[in-house]
């Protein structure tokens, strides 16, 4: 690509005048050169188990593009992206002295395999006086949440002329993706029938607010990780299912847990490097695959993590296309896979003593720094990785005036 179509992104937060950098890395170098401590967790074990999660449907593993299964909307399931702090159950778990740093699979997924970003974002992390203990968490209105469509391409999505609409413009594809993903996972599975509930519901729910809503088919697993000298780092974990199969070695079925994830093709003629998912993906699955793996690199990256996170034995990924290349809103599943975390990292070139070794460095840092706030972010253009310390009240108002603004909107529409 030339000069002439580079993009210049702009951050996902703007530094401002009061904040101090403590340090910068740059993003490619950091597992080669500054992560040394590469070792696995010593230990991990379950505190907590909230939700339920329902069987897999196994009709998901005949669709192909010759048989597609069109995507429906799941109008009345609720999701919950609850970061840390807000969390009552690791509130609960910090109170009660069950560790010393506290994260949510996203974001310590995120944090493991973001050398592979290419976008900006930001996670803002707080060191408590007294206790020190770490919580890394996102800002209300970051982007976080919304997974990103052709990230590491060559020519990734870009605002054109030829789409007026904006169909096609990140935001957007942004938004269909996280859709696409959410009605995927709850799709596959089969009714209630064959729930299975654990300890305790989903912390999030709340019959009042949510009615007619039920939450959707997730099982919240709060794991504590033994990093060494002391670091217990407690994360709340996902699974979306559970899936009779056989594990290696065994000859019969059994329970397993599993995650599921949504890849999505919007245009199949974008360019000529495009693998069409129609044509290939019945006879040719590796190829789509290995052109996923280039395109979407941080994506399945943090999905790998995440269920490795889990403990998850099963990955089920998804190839959703639209039903017309016109139409965001309309898609079918041309295929599923089941792949095995583990296996599934080693093909991607993600190294689990990595992951750790990017949290554990990371620690390390804040460790050494006083009680207070940080901002841990992307360079938008460049692929370095900053870390400010930044005033205790930072972002606390934006929240404010959020609520202020959309306080005046609704009196607005009364009017």
């Amino acid at each position: 690509r030339g000069w002439r179509d580079r993009v210049d992104r702009q951050a996902s937060v703007s530094v401002r005048p009061d904040w101090k950098r403590i340090d910068e890395y740059d993003l490619p170098k950091m597992l080669l050169k500054v992560v040394t401590d590469q070792t696995p967790p010593k230990g991990v074990e379950d505190l907590l188990w909230c939700g339920f999660l329902d069987q897999y449907n196994d009709v998901y593993d005949r669709v192909s593009a010759r048989a597609p299964a069109p995507l429906k909307r799941s109008e009345n399931k609720e999701f919950y992206p609850v970061t840390t702090m807000d969390d009552p159950v690791i509130e609960k778990l910090a109170i009660e002295g069950a560790g010393n740093v506290f994260a949510t699979d996203a974001i310590l997924a995120h944090l493991m395999t973001c050398p592979r970003s290419v976008y900006p974002w930001d996670i803002v992390v707080q060191k408590l006086p007294g206790s020190g203990a770490l919580f890394f968490d996102k800002r209300d209105s970051s982007q976080f949440d919304y997974l990103t469509v052709n990230e590491t391409a060559n020519n990734p999505p870009t605002k054109a002329d030829d789409d007026p609409e904006g169909i096609n413009a990140p935001e957007r594809l942004s938004l269909e993706a996280t859709m696409i993903n959410q009605n995927f996972s709850q799709q596959i599975l089969k009714s209630a029938k064959t729930r299975k509930n654990f300890d305790l519901p989903n912390p999030f729910f709340d019959e009042e607010d949510d009615e007619g809503m039920e939450p959707a088919s997730v099982a919240y697993r709060y794991r504590r990780f033994d990093l060494g000298e002391d670091v217990k780092l407690v994360c709340r974990t996902e699974l979306h299912g559970v899936v009779n199969k056989k594990s290696p070695g065994s000859a019969k079925e059994e329970e397993q847990y599993m995650t599921a994830y949504a890849l999505n093709e919007y245009d199949p003629n974008r360019d000529h490097l495009a693998v069409n998912w129609r044509k290939k993906i019945d006879s040719q699955r590796g190829a789509v695959l290995a052109n996923e793996l280039k395109n979407n690199s941080f994506k399945l990256a943090r999905w790998t993590a995440q269920s490795l996170l889990a403990g998850a034995s099963q990955m089920k990924v998804g190839f959703v296309s639209r039903a017309s290349t016109k139409n965001p809103y309309e898609h079918v599943v041309l295929a599923t896979q089941f792949y095995r975390p583990s296996d599934f990292a080693a093909q991607i070139t993600l190294s689990e003593g990595g992951m750790w070794g990017m949290i554990r460095h990371l620690i390390t840092l804040f460790r050494d720094q006083p009680e207070g706030k940080y901002v841990v972010m992307r360079d938008p253009n460049k692929s370095i990785m900053r870390i400010f310390a930044v005033p205790a009240g930072t972002f606390e108002e934006d929240s404010d005036e959020e609520e202020e603004e959309e306080q005046g909107g609704d009196e607005k529409e009364e009017e």
